[in-house]
């Protein structure tokens, strides 16, 4: 397979010692005690990384299976469920939550903005009656964040349970389950966290589990299920054998940012993501939203004649470089840059912008500033 430098928004770039611990020679995850323990010493450490308590669960599978089991944990036919939508990943929750038997409430707002905390209130007094309630933090097509430590307070001040799906928010974005509350959290391996894609990761609060035990008909699946997992340590026993090798280098990904320091990762996250929007704006285009961007991806408006398409097109079949365009009806209309994990950083950034400047100009765009010399201006 050809190599391809690749700055889509996740996945990102894997650092060569994560890459190179896959390679270890790995346990029998089935009968081997001292794993149970390695495993529980990583589900800890990554949970220093999101500043939480709560149980955390690394579960073998790609992070839309982590989003999937939470709805199928908590639902049961007829529960109401409340689906915060600002975007396409939000809105999607609707169709887990339908596939399990509820009746998914939308609660739309624009798409280039986030979701108002207080128009959330004035909703919930009117209609609070609900199981529970998913929010993405960062929506990738779109790169739009929500403030999660201000959402889930207000949800749970109603008794509503937060299904959150931080997959490309998380280690790029601050997240605190502490301070935010939230019940069931979701990430990925393949995003800011930077290993390889593989691996769910769910924390799940001790409300949550009470809801799950409170359950009056059976789980309608094994695999995504969040239950089979509740028992797992007292019993030094998995539910099915785990992808040791993957653990392994996720472990690893998870060292590289404590040993950065995850303050200092997010103040990486910020800076480059700040440099990128600015001299896409000092180059003439626009952002698809102008306040509420997510420090993990920039979402570009295309201008008139030419498509999203186009610049993807011609980055990749000149350079060998992937940038992704968007999805559904923006899929033409919107360019992302993904800076995200080891992504973020001033080189790499660097050459995309060079790219993507290059790719412009050949389909007639024409700036009087640099792309590159501006981000270079506002990096320092």
């Amino acid at each position: 397979m050809i190599n391809k430098y690749n700055y889509s928004p996740g996945p990102s770039y894997v650092k060569e010692n994560v890459r190179l611990a896959r390679a270890y020679e790995v346990t029998n995850s089935d009968i081997d005690i001292d794993f149970v323990k390695y495993y529980k010493d990583t589900c800890d450490l990554f949970n220093k990384i999101i500043d939480s308590d709560n149980e955390t669960y690394i579960i073998s599978g790609e992070a839309i299976l982590g989003l999937e089991a939470a709805c199928a944990t908590l639902t049961e036919d007829g529960d109401r469920v409340l689906v915060l939508d600002n975007g396409l990943y939000g809105n999607g929750f609707k169709d887990f939550v339908s596939i399990y038997g509820g009746q998914p409430v939308l609660f739309t707002q624009d798409y280039h903005n986030e979701i108002s905390s207080e128009a959330l209130e004035e909703y919930l007094k009117e209609d609070s009656n609900f199981k529970y309630a998913t929010l993405v933090h960062c929506d990738t097509p779109t790169g739009m964040i929500n403030d999660i430590h201000k959402l889930c307070p207000i949800l749970k001040k109603y008794g509503i349970l937060t299904v959150v799906d931080s997959v490309s928010g998380m280690v790029g974005e601050r997240v605190s389950v502490k301070e935010s509350k939230i019940d069931i959290l979701l990430g990925g391996s393949q995003k800011a966290i930077s290993a390889q894609p593989g691996i769910t990761i769910v924390s799940v609060s001790e409300d949550a589990k009470k809801s799950f035990k409170n359950r009056k008909t059976l789980v309608r699946s094994f695999y995504a299920n969040l239950r089979i997992w509740e028992n797992y340590l007292e019993e030094q026993y998995f539910p099915y054998t785990l992808p040791a090798s993957d653990i392994v280098s996720f472990r690893v990904a998870l060292e590289n940012i404590v040993e950065e320091g995850i303050e200092n990762v997010l103040k990486r996250h910020e800076k480059i993501a700040n440099a990128v929007r600015k001299s896409i704006k000092d180059f003439g285009l626009e952002l698809f939203s102008e306040n509420d961007n997510s420090n993990t991806v920039t979402a570009i408006k295309m201008p008139e004649k030419i498509k999203a398409t186009d610049i993807s097109d011609y980055i990749l079949k000149k350079h060998n470089v992937l940038i992704a365009t968007s999805l559904a009806e923006y899929k033409d209309s919107i360019l992302r840059i993904g800076h995200m994990g080891e992504n973020a950083r001033i080189e790499k950034t660097l050459y995309i912008l060079n790219l993507l400047e290059e790719a412009f100009n050949s389909f007639g765009f024409k700036s009087k500033k640099s792309l590159t010399e501006s981000f270079i201006e506002n990096i320092y």
